[in-house]
């Protein structure tokens, strides 16, 4: 081999060996990192439910005899109050039965006056009363169901309320029981949702079930409704098929801004009172579950498995695994391994707050 392959070889080896030097110091330098203790307030979580919006009442309008539609006293959209006159089915051929009625009433009675005074003579027994005062009974009872009848020709709100489309017009035949229009009472709405097991659980073991607990509605277009509402009932089964509970709230609504078939989301505020809480961002996912790196004395680090109770705009409320003196890593996870050392930079809660508030806006 030449002298001058040596010297080649020799300069080629100088270079890698300082290559990797260089390459292991870099490896060996240590991160400087934020870290933070978990952050201690009482805290407020916003739940959301999709929810159906009904009315206090809402009834079908029908008719109730079988005739001519002869008049309509009402608008489609009209407020209607309670008594008024809605709508008249012609009442001639119920006026005449009406008019028989009495009229076979009036003739049995007579029978039965004439029958009590034979009685009173010894001509006639009184079994024989017996049968004629059963047959002016029978009499009467026509009359009056004769009367009924024809009452329900004439068809009154029987609430006050909202009318909706009109589904007979003037002149049209009827038959018995056919649908008129419908009617709603906006005074006070009742919404319906439906809250899985596990969160139904934890509403009745707190003892909220037994209070007027307070709710909120927002509308379809976004906006918060202005009046709240409360939970006034939950129901007495669960759907087997979706793990789930019904519940309804009442809300006023005074400006009829509701109506009955509305949707929206109900707003439940839970409270986490003294509750620990720390960034999401200082968390990673091992098989579904959660974990973060904690700084020891040596400031080594090491991961840590932690349960989260709720979920919050950037933060997690944390149940298990943390207490307040720890201190957790909250940036370059991905730069890091257990048990790796780092300088660590130690963050104020306001300055964390700080933070996760300007990357929401």
């Amino acid at each position: 081999m030449s002298k001058k392959t040596l010297v080649a070889i020799s300069i080629l080896t100088a270079m890698l060996s300082g290559c990797g030097h260089q390459e292991h110091e870099a490896h060996h330098t240590t991160l400087q990192l934020d870290v933070v203790h978990p952050i201690r307030q009482d805290t407020t979580l916003v739940k959301e439910y999709v929810s159906q919006i009904h009315a206090i009442q809402h009834i079908e309008i029908k008719a109730m005899e079988k005739g001519y539609l002869q008049s309509t006293f009402v608008d489609e959209g009209q407020t209607v109050e309670k008594g008024a006159p809605m709508f008249k089915i012609m009442p001639t051929v119920y006026e005449a039965e009406l008019h028989k009625s009495e009229a076979e009433a009036q003739a049995v009675y007579m029978e039965y006056k004439n029958t009590k005074s034979l009685v009173e003579q010894n001509i006639v027994s009184p079994n024989e009363l017996a049968v004629v005062k059963a047959e002016y009974q029978k009499a009467q009872a026509d009359v009056e169901l004769a009367k009924a009848h024809l009452a329900f020709t004439d068809i009154n709100a029987p609430f006050t309320g909202k009318m909706d489309r009109l589904e007979a017009r003037t002149g049209s035949l009827l038959d018995e029981g056919e649908l008129l229009t419908t009617l709603s009472d906006l005074s006070q709405m009742w919404v319906y949702f439906n809250v899985p097991e596990t969160e139904y659980l934890d509403y009745a073991q707190s003892g909220k079930a037994s209070q007027a607990t307070k709710v909120r509605l927002k509308l379809a277009n976004g906006s918060i409704y202005p009046y709240e509402g409360v939970i006034d009932t939950i129901e007495a089964d669960f759907d087997n098929h979706t793990g789930t509970i019904e519940m309804r709230a009442s809300f006023p609504n005074p400006e009829q801004l509701l109506r009955h078939g509305q949707t929206g989301n109900i707003l439940v505020d839970v409270d986490y009172p003294d509750s620990l809480v720390i960034p999401q961002k200082a968390t990673f996912e091992i098989l579904d579950q959660s974990y973060v790196y904690v700084l020891d004395s040596e400031n080594k680090l090491a991961t840590r498995h932690i349960e989260v109770s709720a979920e919050l705009p950037h933060l997690f409320v944390v149940s298990e695994g943390l207490h307040d003196d720890d201190i957790i890593l909250v940036e370059g996870l991905r730069r890091v391994s257990n048990g790796q050392q780092i300088e660590p930079d130690m963050l104020s809660d306001s300055d964390v707050l700080a933070e996760l508030s300007l990357h929401a806006e």
